[in-house]
């Protein structure tokens, strides 16, 4: 491995105060898979006093940030990397945190505590790999393995399992048998983890190439998490414009729009309640009124309960609310839009219904993407021509108004509504001048 000059000069520094050491895990893998590293993390036999007294003297700064389990941190120049002390575990009685931790003196000790196989190898730069569970051959064979028994493994931690499936969606590696039967028969234990956890594992998982895969490969183990997903699976929805069960076409939507995390999970949640809004019509097909509405709602709680930040939840209910309206058809309409969900969520949801489009039946799809297309380019003109859509783009603000001698108070809203819609309308009018006399001529009428 061609290592950084900060990680080599580390190593060195521990070796040299005597030291075993080696960098592990993450950054291994991911340079035997032929990517760059993101980060390094080095295993020692040095305890973390040891660590700290030698990497100082190294002129790293170092900070005790996990003493219990062994971990200092060494910050180089701004970059900072874990450096832990060889250690086994105990018991995981809490399935998440070991009951007792144990320093050791050997490297193959500390690798065989690590949950998949090709994380649990080592490098060092006169030794070479260390992989005594096989880790490289997993890698090549583009497969994910528990170390050691998999339903022991999965059980002393259950956010592997969700770690396994992420894996697996964002670098395309098939699950191995074993580990398969431990996740499903470990699922349950999902509960038993903090929603964060749960919450960022899946989130980096949704922005995989193949998370569509794993979600429909895997839905009873993201039914503990969603419960909400179990009515979509299978359900027909006898419509024309579907080839696809409500969970599936959500996967499939998912898969087709940019890596962008308000977006995938928008897809992913949109249409979960449809089963709840069924109603079959005179006509024989399926119709789901009002389902937009209440799907952000169920949006919502979801994003809640696994907590995820206020703006995303409401970037995410905003396109499903927003998902199954039909698009504006001239300038002004796609103005008031913008207004309403600001030029990145207009974007957004346009990139979201492109997705859902292709995603459906081909019925009506060249129609539907003509709109969007045709939407997309009535944006670009606006920007282009700086055209106002919203009270930030018009030419005259509050203060404005009552400099020219209306008074402060609801009247004064009311009137600056009633000239943005004007100056939408009206886009030569925008200006301060013409829009004082607007307001003026109102004001007298």
């Amino acid at each position: 491995m061609d290592l950084p000059p900060y990680v080599a000069l580390a190593l060195s520094a521990l070796n040299e105060a005597g030291f075993s050491a080696y960098v592990v895990g993450g950054c291994v893998r991911d340079f035997l898979m032929g990517m760059p590293p993101r980060d390094y993390d080095i295993a020692t036999a040095a305890r973390p006093e040891q660590s700290t007294e030698a990497l100082k003297a190294a002129g790293f700064a170092v900070h005790p940030t996990g003493l219990q389990h062994g971990t200092v941190t060494a910050v180089w120049r701004g970059t900072p990397m874990e450096v832990t002390t060889f250690r086994s575990e105990g018991g995981y009685t809490d399935h998440r945190h070991p009951d007792s931790v144990r320093f050791e003196e050997r490297i193959e000790e500390d690798l065989a505590r690590r949950d998949f196989c090709c994380n649990a190898i080592a490098y060092h730069p006169k030794i070479g790999f260390i992989d005594p569970f096989h880790g490289r051959e997993d890698i090549k064979n583009r497969r994910i393995r528990c170390v050691g028994e998999a339903s022991r493994r999965l059980e002393e931690d259950a956010l592997r399992i969700l770690r396994a499936l992420r894996f697996s969606a964002t670098l395309g590696f098939q699950i191995e048998e074993e580990t398969k039967k431990a996740i499903l028969q470990r699922r349950d234990e999902l509960k038993l983890i903090a929603a964060e956890r749960c919450q960022a594992e899946l989130s980096r998982l949704l922005l995989g190439r193949h998370a569509r895969e794993i979600l429909l490969g895997y839905p009873e183990v993201f039914a503990v998490l969603l419960p909400e997903i179990l009515p979509a699976l299978r359900f027909d929805q006898r419509s024309p414009h579907h080839r696809l069960d409500v969970f599936a076409h959500s996967c499939l939507a998912l898969s087709l729009a940019p890596q962008k995390l308000c977006l995938r999970l928008a897809l992913l949640l949109h249409d979960l309640a449809k089963p709840l809004c069924f109603a079959l019509g005179e006509d024989g097909f399926g119709h789901f009124y009002g389902h937009g509405e209440r799907g952000a709602e169920l949006a919502r709680q979801i994003l809640h309960r696994l907590r995820f930040d206020a703006k995303t939840i409401s970037r995410v209910t905003a396109l499903v609310r927003w998902h199954d309206r039909s698009l504006p058809e001239t300038a002004s309409g796609v103005k008031r839009w913008l207004g309403k969900l600001g030029e990145e969520g207009f974007l957004d949801l346009l990139l979201f219904k492109r997705a859902d489009v292709l995603a459906q039946s081909e019925v009506g799809r060249d129609e539907k993407l003509a709109r969007i297309g045709a939407c997309e380019g009535q944006i670009a003109a606006i920007r282009e021509t700086g055209q106002c859509y919203s009270l930030k783009t018009l030419a005259v603000s509050g203060s404005d108004l009552i400099r020219a001698g209306f008074a402060p108070g609801p009247g004064l809203g009311r009137m600056l509504s009633s000239l943005l819609d004007y100056a939408i309308e009206n886009p030569d009018e925008n200006t301060k001048e013409a829009l004082l006399r607007r307001a003026k001529e109102q004001s007298n009428g």
